[in-house]
């Protein structure tokens, strides 16, 4: 019986994915790290800050200390901010299922996103209120794939709600990234994967694959769960 879910934020509450690009791109290009948007989408989708910048650095044959990576996370978040700032739009349906969980089952959110990247989004959306906890990159040491946040997601909610017998395996993700799929599933939950970022193919470990979230309400997971 399915006894909480929870959400991934980039790529399933909202298209920041090429708004993250377009961050990233304002810190890498003058330092002459730059890449396309077809290699953001076929190597960076799915790494939090931290990793993308290590990776970035890497494929330029540099290394990067912690202070100069601390530097640059904060000149992309605030990049981000003045992008975001003009608005986002949901994915269509997410907000309507999002609200159908609300007060039904424990809803939890697990982004490798930082937390002031997400904030700003959920207040934009009127959704704020709407997770009983929330696990972003702050927070963790690794990154999806590794399961460290979904673990730590399943671990808060059950401490939440004692009384629901809150475990990994009634648990169920929405992700829609491979990496996202492998940090929930080595967590011990089942994922439905929505094929918002990756074609349907590449989402393998999902045990479904849906092209929308529209029309599924907090039964509609139920069931498919």
């Amino acid at each position: 019986m399915l006894s909480a879910v929870v959400f991934d934020f980039d790529g399933i509450i909202v298209d920041t994915e090429p708004l993250h690009y377009k961050a990233f791109q304002e810190v890498l290009v003058p330092l002459g790290f730059g890449y396309s948007w077809d290699e953001y989408l076929r190597h960076y989708i799915g790494f939090d800050d931290r990793d993308a910048f290590r990776e970035a650095f890497r494929a330029g044959n540099k290394m990067i200390g912690a202070e100069e990576l601390k530097s640059l996370i904060e000149k992309k978040a605030a990049a981000f901010n003045r992008i975001i700032a003009s608005g986002v739009k949901p994915y269509p349906g997410v907000v309507e299922l999002i609200r159908s969980v609300q007060g039904d089952l424990p809803l939890g959110l697990c982004s490798g996103a930082l937390s002031g990247d997400i904030y700003p989004i959920l207040k934009q959306l009127g959704i704020t209120d709407a997770f009983d906890t929330m696990v972003t990159a702050d927070e963790v040491a690794a990154s999806k794939p590794d399961p460290e946040s979904y673990l730590l997601a399943v671990e808060r909610l059950a401490a939440v709600f004692p009384d629901m017998g809150i475990i990994a395996g009634n648990c169920l993700a929405i992700e829609d990234t491979p990496a996202g799929i492998a940090s929930a599933t080595s967590a011990g939950l089942k994922v439905l994967a929505v094929a918002n970022s990756y074609p349907e193919e590449r989402l393998t470990g999902a045990f479904r694959v849906v092209d929308s979230l529209v029309g599924i309400d907090c039964q509609g997971l139920s069931r498919l769960f």
